[in-house]
Formats: structure tokens, sequence, C-alpha cells
């Protein structure tokens, strides 16, 4: 596959997630305090700054470490499916944050996650075969 597709696609979720990470720091702090599950045991604003330095550091990484992409690249997909909880969290427990108001929407976010997943993945520049080499290895 070309490596235009894979740069655009690494670029544009470096971006998203520093924009993201500001957000937490930000003007949408309270929205993403709403998202923290009541059963996670750290600070909810604490939580929400971490992410935040977080996603800025992965995203501005991704983006202007092309040498690096891999690396940052299953990071951030590792990233992805260690905050999904909450978003279970959010699905469970119906709280309203950032339009998903209903239990439909709250749910469709769920399947959104390895999407996002996948996306760093492919950014990355990681293809199947390094995929079932990983899991291979872990046997």
């Amino acid at each position: 596959m070309s490596s235009l597709p894979r740069t655009a696609a690494r670029l544009l979720l470096g971006a998203t997630m520093v924009g993201a990470g500001v957000l937490h720091l930000t003007t949408q702090r309270q929205e993403f305090r709403a998202q923290v599950p009541g059963w996670f045991p750290v600070d909810e604003d604490l939580t929400v700054l971490g992410s935040g330095v977080a996603e800025i550091a992965l995203g501005a990484s991704f983006a202007l470490l092309p040498t690096r992409k891999r690396f940052v690249g299953g990071l951030l997909a590792a990233f992805f499916v260690v905050i999904f909880p909450g978003n279970v969290g959010q699905y469970l427990e119906g709280t309203d944050a950032f339009g998903l108001d209903t239990d439909g929407k709250r749910l469709g976010r769920l399947f959104f996650q390895p999407v996002l997943v996948l996306w760093a993945l492919f950014g990355g520049g990681w293809t199947r075969r390094d995929l079932r080499r990983l899991r291979d290895r872990r046997g």
C-alpha cells in the first residue's frame, strides 16, 4: 500500500489527538470529567488532566516523529484499549457527555473504539503480518 494514505492517517489522527488533549485541559474539561466512571479509583480531575497530557504527547509524537511511527502507533492503539472501560462506564452509568445523551448513542460510541485502534495501527505502518507475528510471539 502507498505510504500516502498511511501518512495522511497518521497526521490526521495525531492532530486530532493533540486537539482532544487540549480540550481535556481547557474548555471541555467538565464534559471529560463526566466520562470518568464512578468506580475508577483516581480523582476525576486528575484523570482528565493526565489523559489530556497523554493525548497531547501521543498525538504530537505520532504527527512529528515519523521515524517512531510504528512504536507510537502501537502506544496509541494501546491507549485506546486502556480508555475503553471509561466508554463502557459512560454507557452503563447512562452519563450524558458530548452529545451522547441516549443509550443508543452511547452504545454506538463503543463500536467506534476499534476503529480508533485500527486507525492508529494503520497510520503507524502496522500490517496484518506484523499483528500475526506479535500474536504468535505471545503464544
